[in-house]
């Protein structure tokens, strides 16, 4: 995601955006995320059935909801996997 308005905002969001991928983890969709540097946006990288059950898990972002930020979705098929990951392929 690339943020879309001042950074001041996206940190008074911040600890919503924050809780909302603790539980996505927890639920096993997200398997990594982080800000970009510069942090202009960030990543996250979302384990799904389908593309569209992707969008309808970030849909729920809380910088989504609020318009904070654009959503560009790339599908990614892994390769190849460091150690611990390759439970994520396919």
């Amino acid at each position: 995601m690339t943020y879309s308005v001042p950074i001041e905002r996206i940190d008074a969001v911040l600890a919503d955006h924050l809780a909302w991928l603790k539980a996505g983890h927890e639920a096993g969709h997200f398997i990594a995320w982080g800000p970009r540097e510069p942090r202009d946006g960030g990543l996250i990288f979302v384990k799904a059935g389908s593309r569209a059950e992707a969008e309808r898990m970030l849909a729920s972002d809380p910088f989504i909801m609020h318009g904070l930020a654009d959503l560009a979705i790339t599908e990614w098929i892994p390769r190849m996997a460091f150690p611990g990951l390759e439970a994520f392929n396919g």
